[in-house]
């Protein structure tokens, strides 16, 4: 078996197991439970087929995450999409464990909404660094850009979180 096949049938044996990993990322992108669906079902498709432009030794997961990231940039720019002014349904958003208490899955909706607000670059820093663990120099080789962008954008996001945290608090 030559090279490149070896390489595609590595990257398809690894992408079940991802899988869940990778909705959630694509989620973070999309905002949207279908978006995130069809996303990483386009991501599954390529990335076998683009097996040969991974480098020897390179990290699989955070190679998907490029994949996944530069599949729906292409799709934004075709289609001219601003991303973030839908409304999540609350069933697709909740933690699907039925011992988890209501008080959880209603932080976690609250979370939620408050990162897809959001401007795109700071919602894929915190999808990266926070919600997948990248380091930041790891998540700036992701979304080619500088590590201090990356620190920038993580500050910019929590400042704007701890923000709308503090506006809900005063509404209650």
């Amino acid at each position: 078996m030559d090279q490149q096949k070896t390489g595609r049938a590595a990257v398809a044996g690894f992408l079940p197991a991802f899988y869940p990993r990778l909705c959630r990322f694509c989620y973070g992108l999309t905002g949207s439970r279908s978006g995130a669906d069809d996303l990483a079902q386009s991501t599954c498709e390529r990335a076998p087929l683009n097996a040969d432009k991974l480098q020897p030794g390179s990290d699989l997961d955070g190679w998907t995450f490029v994949v996944a990231r530069r599949i729906w940039l292409n799709e934004v720019r075709a289609t001219k999409v601003r991303l973030g002014a839908g409304h999540v349904d609350a069933q697709d958003a909740t933690i699907r464990d039925s011992a988890a208490p209501v008080e959880t899955n209603i932080l976690a909706l609250e979370v939620v909404d408050k990162v897809q607000t959001l401007p795109d670059g700071q919602r894929l820093a915190v999808m990266l660094a926070y919600v997948e663990g990248y380091s930041y120099r790891e998540t700036a080789e992701m979304l080619d850009i500088p590590v201090g962008t990356v620190m920038s954008r993580l500050a910019a996001a929590r400042k704007a979180l701890a923000v709308l945290g503090q506006d809900a608090k005063v509404d209650e």
